[in-house]
């Protein structure tokens, strides 16, 4: 700006200068924060989609390749709730650093709280894809050091190609999950390319959760009753297995909407409605034998269980002694300081605490020192398993061994043959459960064993396989 002195005769130039130096690095800053994620520093879920299209619209135009890899960083989950968040946070940011450096050039985001995702765009594939599936599983295969622990988690790796699995952003993201999805099925620590058949399974996984979520208003959830015997044959107890007639599809096997109510939430109220239930039926039996309910690893995470059991006790007027709550060991692998609170506040209701499953999980030894089980549940595959390996008799004879030691009873399931019911017999195992027992059936089929009133249809001709 050109100035004038007050004479006419000099002029003078005004010049004002402003740094932005420091205005240009808060905004790329705060533009560098809204794409990329604060723990890891890596690309987050917006930069990924917006590279995703931008890769997309150029492979189409060029008719080229490329794959979605979809990651999931196994036993992260463990890790948080074992070792807490900040532990958990330093094992992902470790975590991310290797994907990273085995990934090199492929764009590299984390898209989930345990979750990245890669998006491969050179080389040939599948090959590319595979062999840099092959490199992230050994990377991660090595031991972290976080802090003096030392820590060993997993991937599970999905993969969806393009054009070959879908053609737009959101179909090879979904389809890229659903071979995720069923890594983690397949054990974890592998990884699994797309197939169509995924995709099917996916939606009718999405449909028969929305048919869960109305079988119970809907009347189609019910109960069979497995029991439970002395080696001399007399009934103890039984068991309550949740059962589901489906109005369109029939019987739905427990092993395929079990998990399903869990991973959905759903197995709270319908794990309420199995304990209500069955606390109903056992207070109407004349004979007071127990009865066993087995209880989710999730109704341990949700809501208050141990003033849910309380509550129906007193509504259904059962003696809570007569009451087994069966839990398997990953209760106590989640979160071992607040399960075994929950199990102190449940024994103090006077219920029965019962370790289903036992030999199959983590530390077994190690909880049964920490909390004073009522019983122990034999895993079925041991028994099965008799005469076909003799490291199973020497299981099991340890087991009942220390079950006699400790004064816990010992329960044997899967007891099917004479074999095994001797065997079991020899060794001293107080109760036995399984198919030469009983088969699980309406609680009407036992009316002599609790006590009721036999129904008029004949029941011995529809119980096979019974001593």
């Amino acid at each position: 700006l050109a100035v004038e002195s007050h004479d006419g005769k000099s002029k003078y130039v005004l010049a004002v200068a402003e740094d932005v130096t420091e205005r240009k690095r808060d905004a790329a800053r705060i533009a560098h924060l809204a794409t990329h994620d604060g723990l890891t520093d890596l690309p987050n879920r917006t930069a990924l989609v917006e590279r995703l299209e931008f890769t997309l619209e150029r492979a189409t135009s060029g008719r080229e390749s490329f794959a979605v890899m979809r990651i999931n960083v196994d036993g992260f989950k463990e890790v948080n709730d074992v070792c807490g968040p900040g532990v958990a946070d330093a094992l992902l940011r470790q975590a991310a650093a290797r994907l990273t450096a085995t990934s090199g050039k492929h764009f590299l985001a984390r898209s989930g709280g345990d979750e990245f995702t890669i998006i491969i765009g050179d080389g040939p594939h599948p090959e590319t894809a595979i062999a840099l599936a092959d490199r992230l599983l050994a990377t991660i295969a090595d031991v972290f050091d976080i802090d003096g622990r030392q820590l060993h988690v997993g991937l599970s790796i999905g993969i969806a190609f393009f054009p070959d699995d879908a053609v737009d952003v959101t179909s090879l993201l979904s389809n890229a999950h659903a071979a995720l999805n069923r890594a983690r099925a397949d054990g974890h620590g592998v990884f699994r390319m797309f197939e169509a058949d995924m995709d099917r399974k996916v939606r009718e996984r999405r449909a028969l959760e929305k048919d869960l979520r109305s079988a119970l208003a809907n009347g189609e959830l019910f109960l069979h009753y497995q029991p439970q015997a002395n080696v001399s044959g007399q009934i103890v107890g039984f068991e309550a297995l949740i059962r589901w007639s489906h109005k369109e599809r029939g019987m739905i096997p427990p092993a395929e909407f079990i998990p399903l109510a869990e991973e959905s939430g759903l197995i709270v109220p319908i794990g309420e409605w199995v304990l209500r239930e069955a606390c109903r039926e056992a207070v109407s039996w004349p004979n007071t034998i127990h009865i066993a309910v087995n209880l989710s690893p999730v109704q341990f995470r949700q809501g208050d269980l141990p003033g849910m059991v309380h509550s129906i006790l007193l509504q259904s007027a059962l003696d809570p002694t007569r009451l087994e709550l069966e839990i398997t060991e990953s209760v106590l692998f989640d979160d071992f300081s607040r399960a075994s609170s929950i199990l102190r506040r449940l024994k103090s209701l006077g219920v029965k605490i019962a370790l289903d499953d036992f030999g199959t999980g983590y530390s077994s030894l190690s909880y049964l020192q920490s909390f004073p089980f009522d019983k122990i549940k034999i895993d079925k595959s041991f028994v099965w398993m008799l005469q076909q390996n003799p490291q199973s008799a020497a299981i099991i004879r340890a087991i009942v061994g220390l079950g006699r030691d400790l004064s816990m009873h010992i329960v044997a399931e899967g007891v099917e043959t004479f074999d095994q019911l001797s065997f079991l017999t020899d060794e001293g195992c107080s109760t036995l459960q399984g198919y030469l027992i009983g088969r699980p059936y309406p609680i009407e089929l036992y009316a002599k064993e609790v006590g009721k009133r036999a129904p008029t249809s004949s029941v011995a001709g529809r119980r096979r396989g019974r001593r």
